[in-house]
């Protein structure tokens, strides 16, 4: 009981990690595909020196047979965080963070192509709730606080919440893998395919390192990434996955109070019943439906 109790805590702490990478993120005077290709490499890094101190083998064999879905999967979680960081510069961090939480809902939808599985009246009033309360979370309600910004910031954190959704698809079908080896693979996929990215498409002169962006990057890599990741994926098979699935929404929580009140980002009465209806809707959503997740 207590060893539970334990992994419950450390599945909460990865998820107050998380929610905490919006705030860091607002604070890195570095482009978006900079920071999410560095938090990739860092943390992928990270997390293989853990498996060498650990004596834990990396199997090689079931990689290499399901290394297409791992790869595409890689590029799904970069192209997530390019867009979420761009969110964050755009808009607030708490409504970057309840759009990206649209995940389930999108998640939700595409089940019938993807996983053959029935829409339920249950399933149907989720969407509609995460919807809603986006619509509300966004301010297009009222027309004289929506701005251009704003709505971009919206409109690329809807974009994370669907590639996001695409990441959880795909970990849904990638069967037989260790959670640390599919974990590894991803996060070096995610890096890869975001130096052509940054070469090609990111503006080359935004981008000037300092000691204290280098900290930053190496903090978020090491902290938001390898360090929340271990903390998770070395607890979540000891903990049932709707208790993990409801754990999960400490993140977003976490985000919202932060932007709130340490970020001073005001959040109207609107705001607040729209945060209310997404995460309630993903919540109730969880509860006996098992989806797994990896975690941004």
């Amino acid at each position: 009981m207590k060893e539970n109790y334990l992994y419950k805590f450390r599945i909460s702490l990865s998820m107050l990690i998380f929610g905490t990478i919006g705030v860091f993120v607002r604070y890195i005077p570095l482009p978006s595909g900079t920071i999410a290709l560095s938090r990739g490499a860092i943390g992928a890094m990270f997390l293989v020196l853990i498996m060498l101190i650990t004596k834990k083998r990396i199997n090689k064999e079931i990689i290499k047979k399901k290394f297409f879905p791992l790869f595409i999967s890689g590029v799904f979680l970069g192209v997530n965080w390019i867009f979420l960081f761009e969110a964050y510069r755009f808009t607030t961090v708490a409504t970057a963070t309840l759009c990206y939480y649209l995940g389930p809902a999108f998640v939700i939808l595409l089940s019938p192509i993807v996983f053959k599985e029935r829409l339920t009246p249950k399933k149907i009033l989720c969407v509609i709730l995460s919807f809603l309360g986006m619509i509300l979370v966004s301010g297009v309600l009222e027309e004289s606080k929506i701005e251009i910004l704003e709505l971009k910031g919206v409109i690329f954190g809807i974009l994370a919440a669907f590639f996001y959704a695409g990441l959880m698809i795909f970990n849904k079908k990638i069967k037989n893998v260790d959670v640390y080896d599919k974990t590894v693979v991803q996060l070096f996929a995610s890096a890869i395919t975001l130096i052509p990215y940054c070469m090609l498409i990111q503006n080359s002169n935004t981008v000037s390192f300092t000691p204290y962006s280098i900290a930053m990057l190496i903090f978020v890599g090491i902290v938001h990434t390898g360090i929340a990741y271990y903390l998770y994926f070395g607890s979540i098979e000891y903990v049932n996955m709707q208790t993990t699935a409801i754990l999960s929404y400490i993140d977003p929580v976490t985000g919202v109070v932060l932007s709130v009140f340490l970020l001073k980002e005001g959040m109207d009465i609107n705001g607040v019943l729209g945060a209310i209806l997404i995460i309630g809707a993903a919540v109730l959503s969880e509860i006996n439906i098992s989806v797994n997740k990896i975690r941004n």
